[in-house]
């Protein structure tokens, strides 16, 4: 009645709420939505629809399992069953559920890939070095 259905936006996106009095907010992005463009998120974000560009989220990142970015993310933490294809560097914890399609580059301090996800990735984890063990000596006999 109203014309096409379909929604699709372009340009930067600023996710944040307007009162700094609210604290632990979460922004959406719907399933059925679009976005082309880049999002910036102060608090925690679920996508449930498809995001064509970068974000940048001081919070959680939840992607549901019809929610696809194509881009690069940057965020706290991550949860993710949806699909994504680019880059994902997540400072805490990534959570890979068993409904996720994962390909590109990953850097994560900690890692959990549940059985079933797809994860076709580079992926880099902590800020540990690996240390090469000494090899033990045997004992020299007297």
């Amino acid at each position: 009645m109203f014309g096409n259905n379909s929604k699709k936006e372009t340009g930067t996106m600023s996710a944040s709420s307007s009162d700094s009095s609210i604290s632990g907010g979460i922004n959406s992005l719907g399933n059925g939505t679009k976005l082309v463009g880049d999002i910036t998120a102060q608090n925690d974000i679920r996508i449930d629809g498809e995001l064509e560009g970068n974000l940048n989220c001081s919070g959680k990142v939840i992607l549901g399992p019809k929610g696809i970015i194509k881009g690069h993310v940057d965020c706290q933490s991550a949860v993710i069953e949806g699909t994504i294809s680019g880059s994902l560097k997540v400072k805490d914890l990534l959570q890979v559920k068993e409904a996720a399609r994962i390909s590109g580059e990953i850097t994560t301090e900690k890692l959990m890939v549940q059985p079933g996800a797809v994860f076709n990735v580079k992926c880099e984890m902590g800020g540990q070095k690996i240390v090469p063990q000494k090899k033990m000596s045997s004992a020299k006999s007297a």
